[in-house]
């Protein structure tokens, strides 16, 4: 892999000479070695309690070695029972970091952070004899997770294969997950330790399973980890960790708190949507904190042109208009990246591992999914405009032709603001979405980040009700054409698919900030009219 040598530069200069105070700061407090064993008391009284049951990530290149052996064995025991088709469901920390494993390793695994309906029928209909899910949750009440799961062995039992058998669970000891995995008989659960969050648990069993079974090297991430973790805990101005978050946290005072993440060939794949969350959810709150934007490379807009709001960060070799460079193998990435955001959260004054905004939009979900009617034929569209229905929150106009909307609407986001497109929509078939995050962002000048709904939920969306108030947020939802039941719930997936994108644009709006939602009637059609409305915008 390309980068091996661990290290980040601050390429710019006056960002280098602006770190430098952080940087010592950090030193003559022994932030870094005091995390690296586990002080609870470094982000002040208010987040100690957090803190004492959340440090364990620090260690992980350690104490997950046992998992190796587990690992290893049932990969054999299920190849050898014709079954090397891994299926993944879970959320946020449980799906990026094996997300960015598999794909970087060039390992197959199927990831289900999704309820659209379209792209969890297209999992089903792989080889169920050859398949089998890793359903990882925390506690277990993952609403996506679980309907996955219920989905799975349903379609498991109807094709006459034994669901047990294909279930494998990562959950927290003694969760109400290791409790009903215990009681349905379920062919393996490892436990993970539990003094870990979500984002922070890329070497935890969260992301070694799913990522081992597939087939990815996870002794070598370990090592990779192991070899970095001494540098992370000296308290010198020149561990990377510290000289990461000092620039972070030297642009945001300067008026930067945009990230802006790229890869310059590192060989990592997609590792700017793991940091995302990891970012996101850690600093994004009290009104502060740091906006990670993942673009396509360098060259990206939002990358190559970045104004004063923004820090490009090049994940590999220093290029073009980068200003720091992170460079280093995956796993050594991962310890890196989870450190710096720690000591961020140190300087920025924030608990960097609660995440106190993120349940609203759940409650706001559940609410919908227990009143129904809110969901059928309440909704009556502002304007239509071919195959694309307009909704908006109160101030937003929605009246005229699609490109006049969402030309008022681009130009309501400050100029030192952001620009959110959330599709809520099939991450494979609908792909092509994700041109919209470059369009815009080339057409506005402004910095504009994409998520797959309710996957951003997860990650950025803490963020988005917690961190800096000046974003504008598109939502784009498709209309369902075979919806999937629920197994013993009340509710499809389109249903709640449904009611995710309402109940997050719901507590958007009583934060106050602009929602314009475009519902795809035929989403073919509508994407092609909403790309051109978008381009016709910008002119």
């Amino acid at each position: 892999m390309a980068g091996e040598t661990t290290g980040v530069e601050i390429v710019d200069a006056a960002l280098a000479g602006e770190a430098a105070p952080f940087a010592e700061r950090l030193v003559a407090d022994q932030v870094a070695s005091k995390l690296a064993s586990q002080d609870a008391t470094l982000w002040g009284p208010e987040a100690e309690s957090e803190a004492s049951i959340r440090l364990s990530w620090t260690t992980l290149h350690k104490s997950s070695r046992p998992l190796i052996g587990e690992i290893e064995a049932l990969r054999t025991d299920l190849r050898s029972e014709g079954v090397d088709r891994v299926v993944l469901a879970g959320m946020g920390g449980s799906s990026l970091a094996p997300e960015v494993i598999t794909a970087t390793d060039g390992v197959a695994l199927t990831v289900l952070d999704t309820t659209d309906p379209g792209q969890v029928a297209d999992a089903l209909a792989g080889d169920l004899e050859r398949t089998v899910i890793v359903v990882s949750s925390k506690s277990g009440g993952t609403v996506e997770t679980d309907s996955h799961r219920r989905i799975f062995a349903k379609a498991f039992a109807d094709a006459g294969i034994d669901a047990a058998r294909r279930i494998v669970v990562v959950t927290d000891p003694g969760s109400p997950f290791a409790e009903l995995s215990e009681k349905e008989g379920y062919r393996k659960v490892f436990l993970a330790d539990p003094n870990v969050g979500g984002r922070y648990s890329a070497l935890t069993a969260f992301g070694l399973v799913p990522a081992g079974l597939a087939g990815a090297d996870v002794a070598r991430l370990l090592d990779q980890a192991a070899s970095v973790a001494d540098e992370l805990a000296t308290d010198s101005v020149d561990n990377p960790a510290i000289k990461l978050a000092a620039a972070w946290v030297a642009a945001h005072e300067k008026g930067a708190e945009k990230v802006v993440i790229g890869d310059t060939g590192s060989g990592i794949k997609g590792f700017a949507d793991w940091a995302e969350q990891l970012i996101a959810e850690s600093t994004g709150k009290q009104g502060t904190g740091l906006l990670p934007v993942a673009v396509e490379g360098p060259d990206s807009p939002g990358f190559a042109d970045a104004k004063g709001d923004a820090t490009p960060v090049a994940v590999g070799a220093a290029e073009g208009a980068a200003k720091i460079s992170v460079t280093g193998s995956l796993g050594a990435q991962f310890l890196l990246w989870e450190f710096a955001t720690a000591l961020a959260g140190r300087l920025l004054g924030i608990n960097p591992f609660d995440q106190p905004d993120v349940e609203a939009a759940k409650k706001a979900a559940r609410s919908l999914l227990d009143n129904p009617d809110k969901l059928k034929g309440g909704e009556k569209p502002s304007t239509v405009d071919g195959a694309v229905e307009v909704f908006g929150s109160e101030g937003v106009a929605t009246d005229g032709k699609l490109a006049d909307i969402l030309r008022a609407f681009f130009d309501s986001a400050p100029e030192t603001g952001y620009i959110a497109v959330q599709a809520y929509l099939d991450r494979l078939d609908d792909a092509s979405t994700a041109v919209l995050r470059g369009e815009i962002a080339k057409r506005t000048g402004r910095q504009t980040t994409f998520g797959w709904g309710p996957r951003f939920l997860h990650s950025t969306g803490q963020y988005h009700k917690g961190g800096h108030q000046n974003g504008v947020f598109l939502q784009i939802t498709g209309a369902v054409e075979d919806d999937l039941d629920v197994p013993d719930r009340p509710y499809t997936l389109g249903v709640l698919q449904h009611a995710q994108a309402l109940g997050d644009g719901q507590v958007l709006a009583e934060h106050g900030r602009p929602v314009l939602r475009l519902h795809l009637t035929d989403r073919a059609a509508g994407l092609a009219e909403l790309v051109r409305a978008v381009q016709e915008a910008g002119e």
